[in-house]
């Protein structure tokens, strides 16, 4: 609910940042994700969810920029590129990145079956949520919010942020 809300408006805040439409879209998404994993305290008074998720928003637009700043762009041509660079992963990447999809795998077997199978569909067979919800016989409504409780559940079980 809060990301149909609030989204637009937060791209639009981080494009008039000085961000490209794209950078701006996955800040958006990076947003809500770290407002779902770290949701402020219970009994929190005066929360205000809307002002919350902006100033996540800029935070991660002003980090986004600074990085920026920081990195030589050096414009090589391709050929040069193709030479230099080693596209094989490192050992260390290859067995972090088995952990990783272990600890996936394991958050996404503890869901219940029909909200595995939403998240599986929409994420991973990239089919858009109304599908999932035809195929499932769900409302749009219901199988987003099966949709979203996977995701949160895989981020938090598996550690991704």
């Amino acid at each position: 609910m809060l990301f149909r809300r609030h989204a637009a408006a937060i791209r639009r805040s981080l494009v008039r940042r000085g961000l490209t439409h794209e950078t701006a879209a996955d800040l958006t998404q990076e947003t809500f994700l770290r407002v779902l994993v770290s949701l402020p305290a219970d009994g929190t008074e005066n929360h205000n969810p809307k002002a919350y998720l902006f100033q996540v928003s800029r935070n991660l637009g002003l980090n986004h920029l600074r990085r920026e700043r920081l990195a030589d762009i050096v414009d090589l041509p391709d050929e040069i590129v193709a030479e230099i660079s080693d596209p094989t992963p490192t050992p260390e990447t290859i067995v972090c990145d088995r952990q990783q999809l272990a600890r996936v795998a394991a958050a996404l077997d503890e869901l219940p079956e029909r909200t595995r199978r939403a998240f599986e569909m929409h994420r991973i067979g990239g089919r858009t949520i109304a599908e999932v919800a035809g195929e499932l016989g769900l409302s749009v409504s219901r199988t987003w919010a099966l949709v979203h409780e996977a995701y949160r559940h895989v981020v938090i079980r598996a550690g991704l942020i």
